[in-house]
């Protein structure tokens, strides 16, 4: 439930901690969440320096990107449960060390088959790690004072998206493809120090027991969609990715029934689905599965139009998102710390019109560039795209997550991650797959030519799901921003 009782609300909230040891905390919390969140791209623009150097075929490939976010997103729900009844604190600290130990092990990997091996093992770490983050945030902080912290996670999760081609290109181009896993361990033995010295310990005051059977049904419902979104695209779409798509939704269906008649006889469900009955969660969740469907296939599709319709390097197309990343930390710190408390759902509202925009802008430079284009004529409008963005993705958290109680801070930090995760294996399938499908259509030309309506495409496409998120964010409370003390 995402709404609170009279005796909820009479009990005053109470900090474990406060001052520089609660800001601490934070810090370790953000650094291990931005450590995460850069992982999901960074390793993109690697490829082709992997391929190279452990000799792997185009499939083990697939599944150095595929490996991490299958995992990651199977397990997620589970490892938010999980912390719930054993210790958010101790989850969070388990999570870490297994991340920073796989990346190591990643990076140190001699074969494409322990790589991809230990990809997997980096994303069921994280999915132990990541909800604890969230469900901490609202344990550590007031009501009140949750509103600006959450929205500092958000922006930090929208500058890591871009951030992690940038440092990618950067680590490949000076040090090799490893650089971009070992980077992880100086990070990780940081956030594990404050980590273990300032974050307070937290349980539900309701722990949900941990049903195997319903963690398997999930597991199997959850990869049945996710593997061929992941996978579909580089597999040409065969038929029998749509059915296995179609038995994936089919088991969640179920599942998701199950957890709703457990709920309604008084069990402990593993998912709790009575958030979805209010409508600052409902709203504010389906608000971010658009935008991250809109910025997954965004960020794929600029990546493969600058490297591949304009030829320009690894590094060159890495470096054109600085203005982006700058823009968007500038709007995420506003839309959280100034105008989410001021304006509330409204800062969705001007952050979907700004980056609509700016991708009016950035339409007008791509119908007239040449791989001789200078890069400052791309500027302008990637700085107006991440402002816009800034201001979305720094508000989403806090308003899907402000009035949730305390006993169900776990299931909604699991289901709001989880739900990010699907956001975005749709959109790089449909829009990726949209993408190819229009530059296959052109007749044999330069690759500038190919890529180009191919790209305007995906513009159009974006713009108009982001018109869509405009719309949508008036399913979100008018006071959804006004966290009530239900603690």
């Amino acid at each position: 439930m995402t709404t609170t009782t009279a005796t909820d609300s009479q009990v005053p909230f109470r900090a474990p901690i406060t001052g520089r040891a609660r800001t601490l905390a934070l810090v370790s919390l953000l650094l291990a969440s931005t450590m995460e969140l850069i992982d999901v791209t960074i390793v993109n623009v690697a490829l082709p320096t992997i391929e190279r150097s452990l000799g792997a075929s185009a499939a083990m490939l697939q599944w150095v990107v595929a490996a991490y976010p299958l995992a990651f997103g199977i397990a997620l729900i589970t490892g938010a449960r999980l912390g719930d009844r054993f210790g958010r604190k101790r989850l969070f600290i388990a999570g870490l060390v297994g991340f920073t130990f796989a990346s190591a092990a990643c990076g140190f990997a001699g074969n494409i088959e322990l790589l991809v091996a230990f990809r997997a093992i980096q994303g069921i770490a994280a999915a132990a790690m990541v909800p604890q983050v969230l469900t901490s945030i609202q344990v550590m902080y007031a009501p009140s004072e949750r509103g600006k912290a959450m929205g500092i996670f958000s922006g930090l999760a929208g500058l890591a998206s871009v951030a992690g081609p940038i440092l990618g290109a950067v680590l490949t181009d000076l040090s090799g493809w490893r650089a971009v896993f070992l980077v992880n361990i100086p990070v990780g033995v940081v956030a594990l120090v404050a980590a273990l010295r300032f974050i307070p310990e937290s349980r539900s005051e309701h722990p949900v027991r941990i049903n195997v059977r319903s963690v398997i049904v999930l597991a199997v419902g959850l990869l049945g969609v996710l593997y061929p979104l992941t996978m579909g695209h580089e597999l040409g779409w065969p038929l029998w990715t749509y059915a296995v798509m179609a038995g994936g939704l089919l088991v969640l269906a179920v599942f998701l029934r199950s957890q709703r008649r457990v709920e309604s006889t008084g069990g402990e469900p593993l998912v709790t689905t009575s958030l979805y009955a209010g409508r600052g969660f409902r709203g504010a969740t389906l608000v971010g599965s658009l935008l991250f469907v809109v910025c997954a296939g965004y960020f794929l599709s600029t990546t493969l139009y600058l490297q591949i319709g304009l030829g320009w390097s690894v590094l060159k197309a890495g470096l054109v998102n600085i203005p982006f990343a700058i823009t968007a930390t500038i709007g995420a710190g506003t839309g959280a710390a100034v105008l989410l408390a001021r304006m509330g759902r409204q800062v969705l509202l001007m952050g979907a019109v700004i980056m609509a925009a700016g991708l009016g802008l950035l339409a007008i430079v791509v119908a007239e560039a040449t791989p001789t284009t200078s890069y400052w004529a791309f500027v302008a409008a990637f700085a107006v795209v991440g402002l816009g963005f800034g201001f979305m993705v720094s508000s989403i958290a806090p308003l899907a997550l402000g009035k949730v109680h305390g006993r169900h801070a776990g299931s909604a930090s699991g289901l709001f991650n989880t739900t990010t995760q699907l956001a975005n294996a749709v959109g790089a399938a449909a829009i990726g797959t949209l993408f190819f499908q229009v530059a296959g259509a052109q007749e044999s030309r330069p690759p500038v030519e190919l890529f180009r309506p191919a790209y305007l495409v995906v513009i159009v496409v974006a713009a108009a799901l982001l018109g869509l998120v405009a719309v949508t964010t008036r399913l979100i409370p008018a006071d959804a921003h006004e966290f009530g003390d239900h603690g």
